[in-house]
């Protein structure tokens, strides 16, 4: 059975996204940070992971744009005479890990028990909708302080309290596309034929919606790098020897005065990637909707090289 995603408009070419992009100067100077950064995320341990630990007293609050301690050293160096830029691509990791794995149990779950809440017209779609307005009724920032505060600070208590702070928006979001997706005819045409209702749900509606929820999620992705360095600034999040870029931050906001370059690196680094993720999510936002789509294919034109159509 063909659905709306199966449709000849909506197949997407990965080379005209790419040409496409390659016209946004915007949009590729965007992805271009950000494969910058998950390279970091990948291959820094690998290449620096020796440097981030390794004190130089001799390049102790050393100011940036400086060789005389080596390349490794051109971004400065914090109060025990360590890299920053050692320390800021292997943050990286960290970073990005965290934000990574908090979207991706944020998106399961969310996407699970939106599924349930849409398609069950019982009880229980009303109690996990009823959990959602809990959960929602706290401020994000401070349900996680709360959490953080009461069971620890570590990496699996932050994942895990970003993750439930981001749920409900996910668990809405999937509802509300169950809901419409459900009153089609193929669905009507599955029940009709014998279909179970985990079949229905899995086979039939989750591949409609996932995809609204892969772009929630892109664009979540930096709301989560952001509370995920708010609650690492305030002590409450991945603790020492390990470290993120929020982490750093909170290490250098004693010394903005005498080496303001302790802090501001990786506050630039979370600056980019947050508006990085921003801009690539919007333009993908734009492409994805068939109605706002010539925007893009207009700029494109608009260069010399028009677009060919379907």
């Amino acid at each position: 059975m063909t659905t709306s995603a199966d449709t000849p408009e909506t197949k997407v070419s990965r080379f005209q996204i790419l040409r496409l992009i390659s016209r946004d100067w915007l949009a590729l100077a965007a992805v271009i940070f950000l494969l910058l950064v998950v390279a970091c995320a990948v291959f820094g341990p690998w290449l620096m992971g020796d440097l981030i630990d390794k004190p130089n007293f001799r390049a102790r609050n050393m100011a940036p744009f400086s060789l005389s301690q080596g390349w490794t050293y051109v971004l400065g160096a914090d109060t025990l005479g360590r890299s920053l830029l050692a320390r800021l691509v292997v943050g990286a990791q960290a970073t990005i890990g965290i934000a990574f794995f908090a979207v991706f149990c944020s998106v399961v779950i969310g996407g699970m028990l939106g599924l349930i809440a849409g398609y069950s017209r019982g009880a229980a779609g009303t109690m996990i909708m009823r959990g959602a307005d809990i959960v929602m009724s706290f401020p994000s920032l401070l349900l996680a302080l709360i959490v953080l505060f009461s069971l620890g600070p570590s990496v699996t208590n932050l994942i895990l309290v970003l993750a439930i702070t981001r749920v409900p928006i996910y668990l809405r979001t999937t509802r509300a596309e169950v809901l419409e997706v459900r009153e089609r005819m193929f669905v009507s045409a599955a029940v009709a034929l014998g279909a179970n209702h985990t079949r229905i749900l899995f086979r039939h509606i989750a591949p409609i919606v996932l995809p609204t929820l892969v772009t929630i999620g892109a664009i979540d992705f930096a709301t989560v790098v952001l509370a995920e360095s708010s609650l690492s600034f305030l002590g409450l999040g991945i603790q020492a020897p390990e470290f993120t870029w929020g982490a750093m931050v909170a290490t250098g906001r004693g010394y903005l005065s005498t080496a303001w370059w302790i802090a501001f690196w990786p506050g630039l680094a979370i600056l980019l990637t947050t508006l990085s993720l921003n801009i690539l999510s919007s333009w993908w936002r734009t492409y994805a909707d068939p109605q706002q789509r010539w925007r893009i294919e207009l700029a494109r034109s608009k260069k010399g090289i028009p677009e060919k159509r379907k």
